[in-house]
């Protein structure tokens, strides 16, 4: 039971902290407006952040296996809820980089290996394809709730008005939601979440009660072996492509606003649906992993993004087509989330000996989640040649290209397993 209460709070820290650093996915407009930024600025704000994630992913990994995972959460929970409080006064734009920098130290160098580690160590080998669906499926469901929440305030202060005011009114509301949430799950994973570092047997227990507690712990020597391993490298051409395929969802309420000339409260409701696909894709696919196989459902889950993009790619847009173009949105939104939630599965197929999985997990992500950096850029210099509108449909179509390189790779990394 305590491993449970464990793997719930932590899907909880992990739903919490990340929806207010990525509010341009239902707000894009609406930020660009209120800050007095273009669509350049924001995303440089994001290659930014990128860079501070790609710098923090390894180290992350260390710190999880030299630090107190409780206090780690408990720090980025706390420091991310911080920058929100900040975020809502509507600074200036160096500012705004400054907060985006920190949320990137927050939500990445002590958080990400610590979350990351204690998911795959609580899980045993039969329960890895679910409990990763599920910390994507929870994070989801997190999200979700929080997005509707944020919608119903966002939409009831825009029904006196939508001048720039009421605009600056409804984010900063929807702001100070985020990050008191934030605040409040910070306090629980204080007040309820074991030391992980107080005791080797109880963390041994908790983690992994096959593992014997006479276990060598983590030496800094180890890294060798984690840099060594061919199969680091593979997830990581997995996951960066596949990660690059999830990014999409962050373009889709730019596209409808934009492509399809939808309002921004109708853009809101879509995404928010969405969003409530994260539980279904991710705990769907956990399921599926387990049952059919964690190749299979990843590769069957590429898919079907792949088909949805270029659907919404070459179908014309008319009024006609709304509907048409909704589900597709939202199908290719449950494919993303299955994708999320697949992916890390295959962690466990990858011979790293738990005791540098930290490690393993942060040079894994340092290589995966390079996209973090380079769409920002990328999309950027796709909008300038195809401009705003052609732009959408040119960044899904790469995007969909992308997605068919994720299932070469898998199918390579299928074969080496089956090899060894």
């Amino acid at each position: 039971m305590k491993r449970y209460i464990q793997f719930f709070l932590i899907v909880l820290a992990a739903g919490a902290i990340y929806p207010m650093i990525y509010l341009r996915t239902n707000y894009q407009e609406t930020i660009l407006s209120v800050f007095n930024i273009g669509l350049d600025d924001l995303n440089i704000i994001y290659t930014v952040l990128g860079f501070v994630y790609i710098l923090g992913y390894f180290p992350s990994g260390i710190l999880s296996d030299k630090f107190s995972a409780k206090y780690l959460l408990v720090l980025s929970l706390l420091g991310t809820s911080a920058g929100g409080f900040w975020f809502a006064q509507i600074p200036n734009y160096a500012s705004v980089v400054t907060i985006f920098c920190l949320w990137g130290i927050f939500a990445v160098f002590t958080f990400w290996g610590a979350h990351m580690k204690m998911v795959k160590l609580l899980s045993t080998p039969e329960e890895e394809g679910r409990f990763f669906g599920f910390l994507d499926g929870g994070r989801g469901v997190m999200e979700a709730t929080l997005a509707s929440i944020a919608l119903v305030i966002f939409s009831t202060i825009l029904e006196k008005g939508t001048s720039i005011e009421d605009k600056k009114e409804a984010i900063q509301y929807v702001i100070y939601m985020y990050s008191g949430v934030l605040l409040v799950v910070g306090i629980l994973i204080a007040l309820f979440v074991e030391n992980d570092s107080k005791s080797k047997k109880t963390e041994q227990k908790i983690i992994n009660h096959k593992q014997e507690n006479k276990e060598k712990g983590f030496d800094f020597k180890d890294v060798g072996l984690v840099v060594k391993n061919k199969f680091v490298y593979l997830m990581g051409a997995i996951i960066f492509c596949s990660y690059a395929v999830t990014w999409v969802v962050y373009y889709f309420g730019g596209f409808m606003e934009k492509n399809l000339k939808i309002s921004p409260v109708t853009v809101n409701s879509i995404m928010v649906v969405v969003l409530w696909m994260r539980p279904v894709g991710g705990i769907l696919g956990g399921f599926l992993a387990d049952k059919l196989g964690k190749i299979q459902t990843l590769i069957g889950a590429l898919c079907g993004a792949v088909i949805c993009l270029l659907g919404i790619s070459f179908l014309p847009g008319s009024q006609e087509n709304d509907t048409l173009f909704y589900t597709l949105i939202i199908a290719g939104g449950t494919f993303v989330y299955a994708i999320r939630g697949t992916y890390w599965s295959l962690l466990g197929d990858s011979r790293i000996d738990n005791k540098i999985m930290g490690t393993a997990v942060g040079f894994i992500s340092l290589l995966g989640y390079l996209p973090d950096i380079l769409i920002p850029y990328f999309s950027t210099e796709i909008f300038k040649q195809s401009g705003p509108e052609q732009g959408y449909n040119s960044y899904f179509i790469i995007t969909a290209t992308l997605g068919v390189t994720a299932i070469i790779l898998v199918a390579i990394f299928k074969r080496q397993t089956q090899k060894n």
